[in-house]
């Protein structure tokens, strides 16, 4: 699979980064909007629950805004600076990257640990595999407080925007 992220880029950077992760052929697997509100399911709780657990097994890691769709999650990822004592981190998957170059700590293993545990919990609670997550994610490095101040905005409305586009797609500015 070819790799979509910043060649030259470190994803081990203390930095903002801003991600989407979307469900198998984007199906609506997570819950359901209602009112301009997200109802999480089943499924959308116990991705609810590894999200905010993510800090837990990346200690340098925070988690800021988020919102968890029928279909997707956006968040923003906070990768701090490392001290000198040594990271212990809950990987649950090979690595998915060019050459099995994947740095721990980076985001790509946040991300595809986070993918791993939630997947493998939904399935043994069904005790039935399905496909949860879509390969991959995208991601945003956030370069400023204004874009910040956007994302932000946008994962706070992202609910609301959802109805209104399936109802009046032609209003909606995207």
């Amino acid at each position: 699979m070819k790799s979509i992220r910043l060649k030259e880029y470190d994803y081990t950077n203390p930095n903002w980064y801003y991600v989407t992760i979307c469900s198998h052929n984007k199906k609506f697997l997570l819950g359901e909007i209602n009112k301009g509100k997200m109802k999480l399911n089943d499924f959308g709780k116990v991705i609810n629950n590894f999200w905010n657990e993510i800090p837990d097994h990346f200690p340098n890691v925070e988690l800021d805004y988020y919102v968890i769709m029928p279909d997707h999650i956006h968040g923003i990822i906070i990768i701090n600076e490392r001290n000198n004592k040594t990271v212990v981190e809950a990987q649950h998957a090979a690595p998915l990257q060019e050459n099995n170059k994947i740095k721990s700590g980076s985001l790509g293993v946040i991300v595809r640990s986070f993918k791993s545990a939630s997947s493998r919990q939904i399935n043994l609670n069904r005790n039935e595999k399905i496909k949860i997550w879509q390969p991959n994610y995208y991601e945003h490095i956030v370069r400023n407080e204004k874009e910040l101040y956007c994302i932000r905005k946008y994962i706070e409305e992202n609910p609301l925007k959802w109805e209104f586009k399936n109802h009046f797609p032609e209003n909606l500015d995207l």
